[in-house]
């Protein structure tokens, strides 16, 4: 990876008119996420979608910050000098989490022996990436929601909104112009639901895969031209390998993006938009027990993961936002 050990990085948001529509392709095996409720078309205005993003290159975000061996504690140093505490931000709500993006996890997080205190720099680690993608995701969905609104209108769609609809419809898996599938699968995923299994897939940071290859959601792949990492314990007759990223947004991404696309999760799909059509929230507890295929574990998977999200109080994340300021500064 061209990123080596530095982990510590800042994602610096330009508001802008028009949603990102470039992403990388995910493995067979990746995940999906939520966020805010809908937005009504009628209070949009206009035919483009509000607060949108433009994102730069991974590249140019991420900057080595913390010298090498003692990473996990001065993250922790650094997260308490911004009052970014997990206990209160479960205690008075996870409205106003920093916009702190790292692009790797300290490589001593497993080192700490206390377990409270190595769980709440992984959660404080992770959601941001999670908040992150679900708001560019709810960017996408405004403007499909204004597409739709326009179709139904009887207003012709310009140009740029038939090419950004036909690129959504490639990233997306799903039959080319078809608005209806789109908003089925171009949605966020409840923070709760992503962290606990982001938790549980890499050992709440610890494991190889998240380590060497920032891999936390254990997404496998086939495909030879991805990156990935050989399991140890693969059988000989086995070919896939854990899909690695050169960041951990990417890795976020990824999983979301596979979670809003793979033929194995429409029945998490549908239950989400059961819940959007009920005004309901979109709460990982409620999901989880669709994801029983996204590990050979079945049931026992699901059953892990709502533990996780009872145990360590997650689903008070599901409501969580992302601090509105343009950058934050470590």
């Amino acid at each position: 990876m061209n990123l080596g050990r530095s982990f510590l990085a800042l994602v610096i948001l330009i508001g802008a008119g028009f949603a990102l529509v470039a992403d990388r392709h995910p493995g067979e095996n990746a995940p999906h996420l939520q966020g805010p409720l809908d937005i009504p078309p009628s209070t949009m205005g206009g035919s483009a979608p509000e607060h949108l993003y433009t994102f730069e290159e991974p590249e140019s975000l991420f900057a080595a910050s913390t010298p090498a061996g003692h990473s996990a504690g001065v993250l922790d140093e650094i997260f308490q000098r911004m009052g970014y505490d997990l206990e209160t931000l479960l205690e008075e709500g996870a409205d106003d989490v920093p916009r702190v993006i790292l692009a790797n996890l300290p490589s001593d997080l497993g080192e700490i022996r206390e377990v409270k205190l190595r769980k709440a720099l992984f959660v404080r680690s992770v959601l941001p990436l999670i908040l992150q993608v679900n708001e560019e995701i709810l960017g996408e969905r405004r403007r499909l929601w204004q597409i739709w609104y326009d179709r139904h209108m009887s207003e012709s769609l310009r140009p740029e909104d038939e090419l950004w609809l036909a690129a959504m419809s490639e990233k997306y898996r799903s039959r080319r112009g078809d608005v209806a599938e789109l908003l089925q699968k171009i949605d966020i995923i409840p923070p709760s639901l992503a962290v606990a299994q982001a938790a549980e897939e890499s050992g709440w940071g610890t494991s190889r895969f998240s380590r060497e290859g920032n891999a936390i959601f254990g997404q496998w792949t086939f495909v030879a031209s991805d990156e990935g990492l050989v399991p140890e314990d693969r059988d000989e007759d086995a070919d896939h390998r854990v899909r690695s990223f050169d960041n951990l947004l990417e890795s976020a991404r990824a999983y979301a993006l596979n979670l809003n696309t793979h033929r194995a999760y429409r029945e998490f799909r549908k239950r989400r938009a059961a819940l959007r059509a009920d005004g309901a929230q979109v709460e990982g507890l409620k999901l989880a027990v669709a994801l029983g295929r996204y590990s050979e574990r079945g049931q026992e998977y699901v059953k892990t993961l709502r533990a996780h999200i009872r145990t360590n109080k997650l689903h008070l994340l599901d409501g969580a936002r992302l601090r509105d300021e343009n950058r934050s500064m470590i």
